[in-house]
């Protein structure tokens, strides 16, 4: 585990280096999506690309463990603060110590659990560290919209 005054990660850093998808979904997405979505993940992890991603959502977890499935790097953006290493859930430990799941956490290390502000940081984070980003769904009432907004006006 590695930690910066802001980033905490655990995993294989070099990871950070590739050129990296950002994939980002409201909670609310419509059933015509949600195909849409995982057949782009397993085209994504078919092609070994490297996809970032907050991975909170239902659909959103689907799309990592159709990733995870492969040799691909995923690049997981926690919303909170990193696990203990003895509180890696199961799912996860292998393909951390593979060296193909990084898990970062722009967050405070005492932030326990996820709200609306510690989501805006981890989803402007992906933003931010991605060549390229994929929307599934953007509720036009949800703070990914909002947060859509303020990147386009910048």
């Amino acid at each position: 585990m590695s930690k910066s005054p802001q980033i905490a990660t655990l995993g294989d850093e070099s990871i950070l280096d590739l050129p990296k998808v950002g994939f980002l979904s409201s909670r609310k997405v419509p059933p015509a999506a949600v195909m849409k979505c995982y057949d782009w993940a397993t085209e994504m992890r078919d092609q070994g690309v490297c996809v970032m991603g907050g991975f909170q959502s239902p659909l959103e977890r689907d799309v990592l463990t159709l990733l995870l499935q492969e040799k691909q790097p995923v690049i997981w953006v926690l919303a909170h603060k990193l696990w203990a290493e003895k509180s890696i859930p199961r799912l996860y430990r292998e393909p951390i110590a593979a060296g193909r799941l990084l898990v970062v956490s722009p967050v405070a290390q005492s932030v326990a659990r996820v709200d609306a502000r510690t989501a805006a940081i981890r989803n402007r984070y992906i933003l931010e560290h991605s060549e390229s980003v994929v929307f599934a769904a953007i509720d036009s009432a949800g703070a990914l919209a909002r947060l859509v907004g303020e990147r386009a006006r910048d």
